[in-house]
């Protein structure tokens, strides 16, 4: 038996059907939904599988839906209960109620919920629905001009794949059709815009030439000018917190020149990545946990933010935004590129040269940085970083 006034709502992706919406009184509007210029503004909430990007069940604004094992969320493992946890989404806050109904823990960023126990959920962070497996994260999003149904089949359709980005984990399954994504701050640090509204257009990916400042792709151009962003600022470069940082201390030093990336760095720009090094180094200094903690400076070797930055990342990796093998693998190989080899390929043949199919670095299984060892899941990684970290 389902809980009161709780019930289950299959996702569009494994059902085949676009349920049609319940129309409200003349006059009245669905909350969740609004009225603008040109049309209808809806904002829909989507529980999205971190592992398996097919996986999304709608969760209809302030309506109780309770998942668990079956083919809504491709669960199968007997420790997860059919009737597992319960969500309800506020289309309107931005947040996603959860509340455990099995047995067996459910946790959000690794933290056990507690049966019959509630939290608040927001874009950015994890649930793992039972064990601390079988990861799912949630996307608000906003269609307008559009009717309920319409905005559903847009939804669905034409989706980016997970492994787009390196640095934009809410941003992965961003739909390519035209519509609005609010990209929510709730790490606190800032590879992106505090609070932004997007466009994206049919077709216009990461490697679009058409990127304009509304593009996610450009937030670092938007946080290096925000005041409220900026740790450290000289005449040549300025240093920000990451706002979804990999680990306790990660920082990102940019120059004020629109230098877009690595490639078109020449020559001419030694000077200045000498500077953006020993900026790096300056704030490593600075940093009150220098003495434990050791850290590395260095490029992506294909950066998904438009604008040259340099990471300073402390190697703990201790933070519940690396959330996936991505994530890791972008750091701990050789896609990893460290700010002195990058020097030097400028002095000695003035270009950066990334090696053919460095994509695939991010695909390698996940393995400790310090010991070699492998795991399987990213939770069995964290745990296992434990033992690394300074007593």
């Amino acid at each position: 038996m389902l809980p009161a006034g709780a019930a289950r709502f299959p996702s569009a992706a494994c059902s085949g059907q676009v349920l049609p919406p319940a129309l409200p009184p003349a006059g009245l509007f669905l909350a969740g939904r609004h009225r603008a210029a040109g049309g209808t503004v809806m904002r829909v909430c989507w529980l999205v599988g971190k592992e398996k990007c097919s996986q999304r069940v709608k969760l209809p604004h302030l309506e109780a839906v309770v998942i668990g094992r079956g083919p809504e969320t491709g669960i199968t493992d007997r420790k997860c209960s059919r009737q597992q946890v319960q969500l309800k989404a506020d289309c309107n806050k931005g947040y996603v109620t959860v509340k455990q109904i099995g047995v067996n823990p459910t946790s959000v960023d690794l933290v056990n919920v507690g049966k019959d126990e509630e939290v608040k959920m927001k874009p950015g962070q994890v649930l793992h629905i039972v064990n601390k497996l079988y990861p799912f994260t949630v996307q608000f999003a906003e269609e307008s001009g559009k009717t309920v149904t319409e905005a559903e089949e847009t939804i669905e359709t034409d989706k980016v794949p997970c492994e787009d980005s390196c640095e934009n984990d809410d941003e992965e399954l961003v739909p390519r059709k035209t519509m609005k994504m609010e990209v929510v701050d709730t790490q606190g640090s800032s590879e992106h815009p505090k609070r932004s509204t997007s466009c994206v257009s049919s077709r216009e990916g990461t490697s679009s030439k058409k990127e304009h400042l509304g593009h996610w792709s450009q937030g670092l151009k938007s946080s290096m000018q925000d005041p409220k962003m900026q740790v450290y600022k000289d005449e040549k470069t300025v240093v920000i917190k990451d706002k979804y940082p990999k680990a306790r201390y990660h920082w990102l030093i940019l120059p004020w020149d629109p230098i877009s990336s690595l490639k078109s760095v020449t020559r001419d720009h030694l000077e200045l990545l000498e500077h953006m090094h020993a900026v790096g180094q300056k704030m490593i200094e600075q940093c009150p946990a220098r003495e434990s903690l050791e850290f590395r400076l260095g490029y992506h070797a294909i950066p998904s933010m438009s604008q040259l930055h340099l990471h300073v990342i402390s190697q703990d990796f201790d933070s519940p935004a690396l959330k996936t093998k991505k994530h890791w693998n972008s750091f701990t190989t050789d896609y990893f590129l460290n700010s002195q080899d990058v020097i030097e390929m400028i002095r000695s043949n003035g270009k950066v040269t990334v090696k053919d199919n460095v994509s695939e670095l991010l695909t390698l299984p996940l393995r400790c940085h310090r010991c070699k060892q492998q795991l399987s899941t990213i939770p069995q990684l964290k745990e296992h970083l434990r033992k690394h970290w300074p007593k």
